[in-house]
């Protein structure tokens, strides 16, 4: 079933709402990526989308199709653990940074989102606030060059569909994760909150690994 646009989402560039779509799993990876398709989904004109497609191609989110036209890359066996070692490495060096540079208000609202996800259940709301949870730790280093890195890496996160909160076994192994990455942040020891994002990056690896072999991927 196709989502509608939210009143409120109209004012996101059409890249945002593709990339949206694909990171939901409505455009999974080898769905065609038609001009005329995706203008009345949008409900804009094709220019637009024409524009997002070459930038997405450029990106390395779309990639030429069997046939004509573009398709929703997909990301290999080899893509996915390159992507993962990388991301092991920065958000380990971000959080590291966090414990050394967190404001006491940075540290006060990430304790906050941590104990408000305790109850949470839904995959969908988990990953929106893990998202958000993992930028307030990366804007916490207060390094413009490290935040810049991360958000480049994030954009082929997109690529990645469905959720890891899927299963309730994961759902609470990253809550008591999260739990750990933040009371080090808040105990400004840099050592500890890098080993426990290390981890947590691993861990999610070794889940996406599963999902992939169980959907005869890589």
């Amino acid at each position: 079933m196709k989502r509608e646009i939210e009143p409120d989402e109209a004012k996101r560039s059409p890249l945002d709402h593709i990339m949206t779509l694909i990171e939901q799993g409505e455009l999974r990876p080898g769905s065609r990526l038609t001009e005329v398709e995706l203008a009345q989904r949008l409900g804009i004109s094709r220019t637009p989308v024409r524009e997002a497609l070459h930038r997405l191609h450029a990106m390395g989110l779309a990639e030429h199709g069997p046939q004509r036209g573009l398709i929703v890359a997909h990301m290999s066996y080899d893509q996915l653990r390159q992507l993962f070692s990388v991301r092991e490495g920065l958000e380990g060096m971000a959080t590291r940074l966090a414990a050394e540079h967190a404001s006491r208000a940075e540290v006060g609202l990430l304790r906050d989102m941590v104990e408000a996800d305790k109850g949470l259940r839904d995959p969908v709301k988990l990953l929106e606030r893990n998202k958000m949870l993992h930028r307030l730790i990366v804007q916490a280093s207060h390094n413009k060059f490290m935040i810049e890195a991360l958000g480049n890496l994030r954009v082929h996160l997109s690529l990645l569909s469905g959720s890891t909160y899927a299963s309730a076994e994961r759902v609470e192994a990253a809550q008591k994760e999260h739990e750990e990455i933040v009371g080090a942040i808040a105990d400004g020891d840099g050592d500890r909150a890098e080993r426990a994002a290390r981890q947590h990056i691993l861990s999610g690896y070794r889940v996406r690994l599963k999902m992939m072999a169980e959907a005869g991927q890589g």
